[in-house]
């Protein structure tokens, strides 16, 4: 009997090759497009764990979570520690080799950009492991004892959820601010408290932001803006109305019983940390103070400039916006008297919403029409233009805030914006109108709704989200509001006011020296170690020779390393990359295509940026208004 388990020598090559070729496929099949779906695995989970790790960042980054992939989260503000600075060291390292075992070749043109952004951005923020305790998350002028309860008289009310959130994170400022005084008394057994005379402000701040009266009156910030918000939820049929009564009482007892509290206790801790031998000094005064610097001038700016160069390309713009002055001046010899008439302060427009609806007017020829959005499941388009409100900022709190700023808008709902105005700056005139192109249109507002929609509708890594820069947030915020200043004077020449018009020009360059100044200064301060009296002889060169101005100047310097820089020298940086975007373009240059370069390339640092432009990055679309 013949054996037919064998398998004949005829028939036996052909099983090899068709096994080689199983083997061959099945290895393709596992291989195919490894690199992009291991990218897309790492940057899901870095943009998942971001969002549930801080309740507070996810609202104002995404309205509506289930739409992203997070249906199930845990109401949490996060605890400021230096163990979960080391923690997330560790998890930044990780995160990086396993971005740089993944080949940019085999990426999407975009994802392999935002590999590029995102390796950059992490191994740098490894350098801040050096540096565990020189951040201060209490500054005077832009602390979290001030920052935080804005954030919280803005959380939108989209949804029942979003109240019981809303409440939890109230529930839980006790604990953060319990980290945030912990973090303070290490940051004092290392030597690198802040001086007293800062920590007083701080202080001072705690004690007077809230209060026992106001909230006994029902006259607290907190709950007007609860009352407008949980109303409007309840009128929409959001919630009943007994869920909107018992949410009002929960409001009042979490800002009575733990809140208020919360903020004696922080001030009481820093009263016993003051220590009246620290002085007020900059970075460099501090053991490892100038390296932590460099570090922090990258973070802010996304300049990775060396500081040599960035001081001659401040010192050179200092030069060029000095002589501007004195052309104009030189130009019309009554021009100074004009500026301190009564008739070049009467501008044309006083309303804010008036100036909004010009400036969107007069940009429209330069930049690019935002994209429409779609609603997260694609079913309606609202307009192209959001809506917009101004608000002024709480009493309570315009001694530490901003003279205005603009709160970014989620990813998934850009139509409603709001602008804050402090009014204790009492702005106006020319000066409320520059501040709106600063953070309205074509600034911060137009950027963010470009940035989000124009993400959305391309199907952008939603990683991009998380990735921040200031200097090209802020740069583009000062490179527009000087446009700003620009339409002003074409406003006033329309109106015949030829001097006021030049006169806004002055302002103009003027505002630019400060600016440039300023950040001269940082760097002397921060960096060399220049002293009080130092700064002061010169800021006597540039006409301040008022002690009080002198010491105000340096004292804000002194507490907020970089943040000059973060607006100035991103400004500066965009001017760099528009001329190199002149140069390689010829004739195809026009401002349009530019700006829709910049926009289109979404929040980036300065090298990637000029990579993208030097790699021959193909113009827009269009490379002129529609």
């Amino acid at each position: 009997m013949k054996n037919h388990s064998r398998i004949s020598r005829k028939h036996l090559i052909p099983a090899i090759i068709f096994l080689a070729i199983f083997a061959g496929l099945t290895l393709f099949l596992f291989t195919y497009k490894q690199d992009e779906k291991q990218f897309s695995h790492i940057t899901s989970q870095l943009f998942a764990d971001e969002m549930v790790s801080s309740t507070l960042n996810m609202h104002y980054t995404l309205a509506y979570p289930v739409n992203f992939g997070i249906y199930d989260y845990n109401p949490v503000l996060p605890i400021y520690s230096a163990q979960s600075s080391l923690r997330g060291q560790a998890s930044a390292e990780n995160t990086a080799a396993a971005l740089r075992s993944i080949r940019p070749d085999k990426l999407s043109p975009s994802d392999s950009y935002t590999r590029t952004l995102l390796l950059r951005s992490f191994e740098n923020a490894l350098k801040s492991g050096d540096f565990l305790y020189y951040e201060e998350p209490l500054s005077p002028s832009s602390g979290m004892q001030s920052q935080l309860l804005i954030l919280l008289a803005e959380y939108t009310f989209r949804t029942k959820q979003d109240v019981t959130d809303y409440l939890s994170l109230l529930d839980q400022t006790d604990e953060y601010f319990t980290s945030l005084l912990v973090f303070e008394q290490e940051k004092a057994q290392a030597g690198l408290l802040m001086p007293a005379s800062s920590l007083d402000k701080v202080k001072e701040q705690c004690d007077t932001i809230v209060t026992e009266e106001s909230l006994r009156e029902g006259t607290h910030f907190l709950q007007t803006t609860f009352e407008e918000r949980i109303s409007a939820l309840c009128q929409e049929g959001g919630i009943s109305l007994e869920e909107a009564r018992q949410y009002r009482a929960e409001n009042d007892r979490l800002l009575k019983t733990v809140l208020l509290p919360a903020y004696e206790t922080l001030a009481d801790g820093l009263f016993l940390l003051e220590d009246p031998s620290i002085p007020l000094a900059g970075l460099a005064s501090k053991p490892d103070g100038a390296a932590y610097y460099e570090y922090l001038l990258i973070s802010e700016t996304g300049s990775y400039r060396p500081i040599a160069e960035i001081q001659e390309l401040l010192l050179a713009k200092l030069q060029e916006e000095y002589h501007a002055i004195r052309e104009i001046a030189a130009s019309e010899p009554s021009i100074l008297e004009r500026l301190s008439s009564d008739e070049y302060a009467v501008f044309p427009y006083t309303e804010a919403e008036e100036m909004l609806l010009d400036l969107q007017t007069r940009m429209s020829g330069s930049f690019p029409s935002l994209p429409q959005e779609s609603s997260p499941d694609e079913i309606q388009t609202v307009g192209e233009l959001p809506s917009v409100a101004v608000k002024t900022v709480s009493p309570s709190l315009q001694d530490y805030c901003a003279p205005a700023f603009y709160l970014t808008a989620p990813l998934d709902d850009t139509d409603s914006n709001v602008i804050y105005i402090n009014e204790k700056n009492s702005p106006g005139g020319l000066e409320l109108y520059t501040t709106l192109a600063h953070e309205g249109y074509p600034g911060h507002l137009y950027q963010t709704v470009y940035s989000n929609r124009y993400f959305m509708e391309n199907g952008e890594n939603k990683i991009r989200q998380i990735l921040w820069y200031g200097g090209y947030q802020e740069g583009w915020a000062i490179y527009v509001e000087f446009i700003g200043f620009d339409y002003a004077s074409q406003i006033m020449k329309e109106q015949d006011r030829s001097l006021d018009a030049l006169c806004i020009q002055l302002e103009k360059h003027n505002r630019s020296l400060q600016l440039c100044l300023y950040s001269l200064l940082d760097i002397m301060i921060h960096y060399q170690g220049a002293s009080y009296s130092q700064v002061a002889k010169v800021l006597q060169n540039f006409g301040v020779t008022q002690p009080d101005s002198a010491k105000a100047i340096y004292t804000y310097i002194a507490e907020e390393p970089c943040n000059y820089l973060k607006y100035y020298l991103g400004y500066l940086e965009i001017l760099s990359l528009k001329d190199e975007a002149q140069r390689q373009w010829g004739d195809a240059y026009s401002d349009y295509a530019f700006h829709t370069f910049f926009l289109n390339c979404g929040p980036s640092d300065f090298v990637s940026l000029r990579e993208r432009l030097e790699e021959s990055y193909p113009l827009p679309d269009s490379t002129s208004s529609p």
